[in-house]
């Protein structure tokens, strides 16, 4: 599955502190809605050996406070989880510190990560996710609400450069994030308004570092491949790298980036005989985890284009293992393809998303002052999790 390929030089293995956690190599899972759930964790975690650090999807304050039962299913962790991660998203203070606090006291999670990075509109307009940051004491009081109540467990946060080019945020934030207590910073290299097109900007990432050297700085954006991580590393002085879309449908990628840190390079080529094992497997871990084989299928049918990318498959099969439903219709089906394809060179390179230059959805007014936080409160909070 492994084929060699002509690595950069890894730069110097410096582990990643997370507080008490080591993360060795310094790699991250990105949280990301409806994808990051446990099983495509497991899957990730297998690849690379336990070595690196995998988030929840996005868990909402409110919801979790309420004791959502999606929400409490999302925050379930396999037994082989460790450190357990959790990332929280929550617009008001008070109902931050009551979902930490609940965190702590039923040892729900070893790390909690804070959202201040989503572009979606259901998340911008009630200002939240990368909407947030703007209004400076809003974000200083999450932070403050939920370091105080997070006991001994490391709170870290994940942000965007800003809502557009005219209302950057990052460094301001990072500052305030220092100052509060928070343990690491992961920056994506992106407005809000470019949700996840156009090109990452790493030399943000690099200022970001500059700007905030009392604690850990995380890149993110555009990284495809093993190579992509180490160049971001050496280029931005950033100490550690969270992937997301690169990943999708290549949970393998994890076992690249472990060596690619470790020094020894290589990279996973595999046959779409081996493609085929690992969607299998994923599928089955759904319906285990969600506890119905055809719910769990169901689930997986957002993956399989991703799997297959650049694989030379017919219109009317792919169309067909998009709406299976059971494992016994997907395993006749990945039957019916030609499983001795090798690793096709259209399979590498960007994949998920890619619109940009949206207009971001905000509540009113919400520019006009970067210090006026009024009429935000509990009513704004999301009721479910997961994105």
């Amino acid at each position: 599955m492994t084929a060699p390929l002509a690595t950069l030089a890894a730069p110097p293995a410096a582990p990643l502190a997370i507080g008490p956690h080591t993360v060795r190599p310094p790699v991250v899972l990105a949280p990301m809605a409806g994808i990051t759930n446990a099983p495509f964790r497991t899957l990730c975690r297998e690849f690379s050996g336990g070595a690196g650090l995998f988030v929840s999807e996005m868990i909402t304050t409110r919801a979790l406070v309420e004791r959502n039962e999606k929400t409490m299913q999302l925050i379930h962790f396999d037994a082989t989880e460790t450190p357990r991660s959790i990332q929280l998203y929550g617009v008001d203070p008070v109902t931050v510190g009551k979902a930490v606090r609940m965190i702590v006291d039923e040892d729900l999670a070893d790390h909690i990560d804070l959202n201040f990075g989503c572009p979606v509109p259901k998340v911008t307009r009630r200002g939240g996710g990368s909407a947030l940051p703007y209004k400076r004491p809003l974000l200083r009081a999450i932070l403050r609400e939920a370091v105080s109540n997070a006991g001994d467990l490391p709170v870290t946060m994940k942000m965007r450069k800003g809502i557009d080019d005219d209302h950057l945020t990052y460094l301001d934030a990072g500052r305030i994030a220092v100052e509060a207590g928070v343990t690491a910073i992961a920056l994506h290299g992106r407005t809000a308004a470019q949700h996840y097109g156009g090109t990452a900007d790493w030399d943000a990432i690099a200022r970001l570092k500059e700007h905030v050297p009392e604690i850990p700085v995380l890149g993110n954006g555009d990284i495809w491949s093993a190579d992509d991580a180490l160049r971001m590393v050496r280029e931005t002085g950033c100490d550690g790298v969270v992937v997301g879309r690169g990943c999708l449908g290549r949970p393998w990628l994890f076992g690249d980036l472990v060596a690619a840190f470790e020094g020894r390079g290589g990279t996973a080529r595999p046959t779409l005989r081996e493609v085929a094992v690992v969607m299998r497997r994923h599928a089955e871990l759904l319906g285990e985890w969600i506890g119905d084989e055809a719910r769990g299928v169901i689930d997986f049918r957002k993956h399989v284009a991703w799997y297959l990318k650049g694989f030379s498959v017919g219109s009317e099969l792919r169309k067909r293992l998009a709406i299976t439903s059971s494992l016994a219709e997907l395993d006749e089906l990945m039957a019916g393809l030609d499983l001795d394809q090798p690793w096709p060179d259209g399979a590498d390179g960007p994949r998920g998303r890619t619109s940009g230059n949206n207009r971001v959805v905000l509540p009113d007014g919400w520019l006009k002052d970067p210090y006026d936080c009024a009429g935000i409160g509990a009513d704004a909070e999301l009721d479910t999790s997961g994105g």
